[in-house]
């Protein structure tokens, strides 16, 4: 593949907001219009479309690296995503009587909507984590921009100092063990998330001795832009349509925490004999090498080389040969583990395998 395709491919990852005005436009099936292309036509391609664990050569990773087009894609989404949230907003809003919902849409039609207007939230918490990741202030001011669409800006402080030091410990929230129900793991890590963030920023404020209740703690002045954010949608479309917003932000957050469920399913760091955690390595993360599923979430299921590297570009980021492969893309594996004891079937025996290889 060229250099000049490597870049370009990236584009396919907007076609998620084509069928979001698809959903937000029409009504019927075609309201669940990003639901059917993220959730079942993207994982039946990958049935039958072979992994790619081709690497960039050192020279093509240099260039790649300092390719602004690579950022510009990434800066792309996040107006691309405020513009999405006011045209859902406004399809479901009846200014005539701004306390309902459009008369013209039913119960089907607004929670197709709802359904998809939250996949592409989720779609934000991954711009927000590749721009949380970065070393320039303007770029982690622009992942706490994409957060606050999601109402999730505390992911930006828990993901970072927490997660990537504590991932596949019993430590870590947002690690998933053998044998966890997703549908518990979802309240689980959650609530002991939020917990940690708040904890995280106890600590850090702490160590530079200033106030915890004070305008330098960054949980405070999430919390006061995402119920600020939330208000001005409440002034401009009204009560019912408010409630749709945050019932979208929380299934955005329910694919946050599905996607964090399936990375590190069941795999674990041993102690040293110092009795510290060994470090990150590859196979403490499940991989994906899945083409599409790559392209479309700017190669986060190269998740082994994302913690393995974290400062890493989307664009750079490596396959491992020691890094266990999921069986499908995440797309795929997102909807197997909706369905518990599928899940277990076919991922405990890889979980087994991977622990057995490893010793």
């Amino acid at each position: 593949m060229s250099l000049k395709i490597h870049s370009l491919k990236y584009l396919v990852s907007f076609s998620s907001y084509i069928f979001a005005y698809i959903s937000f436009t029409y009504t019927g099936i075609l309201s669940f219009s990003v639901i059917i292309y993220a959730y079942f036509l993207i994982p039946l391609l990958e049935l039958f479309l072979k992994p790619d664990e081709h690497n960039l050569t050192e020279v093509e990773e240099e260039m790649v690296k300092n390719d602004r087009l690579y950022d510009l894609y990434i800066y792309l989404m996040i107006p691309v995503q405020y513009l999405a949230v006011g045209y859902f907003l406004y399809s479901l809003c009846d200014f005539s009587n701004s306390f309902a919902f459009n008369s013209e849409l039913g119960p089907i039609d607004i929670a197709g909507r709802i359904l998809s207007a939250g996949t592409l939230s989720a779609q934000s918490i991954n711009i927000g984590h590749e721009l949380g990741h970065r070393l320039k202030k303007y770029e982690k001011f622009l992942a706490k921009l994409a957060l606050l669409v999601t109402l999730n800006m505390h992911f930006f402080i828990e993901h970072n100092r927490g997660h990537h030091n504590r991932v596949a410990t019993p430590h870590d929230p947002a690690t998933s063990r053998k044998g966890d129900i997703l549908y518990l793991f979802w309240i689980r890590s959650t609530v002991l998330s939020a917990i940690s963030a708040w904890k995280l920023e106890y600590v850090k404020l702490k160590r530079l001795k200033k106030p915890f209740i004070s305008i330098y703690n960054e949980m405070i002045l999430f919390a006061i832009a995402q119920i600020s954010f939330v208000c001005v949608i409440y002034f401009f479309f009204g009560l019912y349509v408010t409630l749709a917003f945050v019932c979208a932000a929380l299934i955005g957050k329910f694919i946050l925490e599905t996607i964090n469920y399936i990375e590190h399913y069941g795999l674990k760091r041993t102690v040293n004999d110092d009795g510290k955690y060994e470090r990150v390595q590859a196979h403490h993360s499940w991989n994906s090498n899945h083409v599409i599923g790559r392209i479309m979430i700017f190669e986060l299921s190269r998740h082994s080389d994302h913690h393995y590297r974290a400062t890493r570009k989307y664009q750079i980021l490596k396959h491992h040969d020691n890094a266990p492969q999921m069986p499908t893309g995440y797309p795929g594996m997102m909807v197997l583990s909706l369905l518990p004891p599928l899940w277990f079937y076919v991922m405990n025996p890889l979980v087994d395998k991977v622990i057995t290889e490893k010793h």
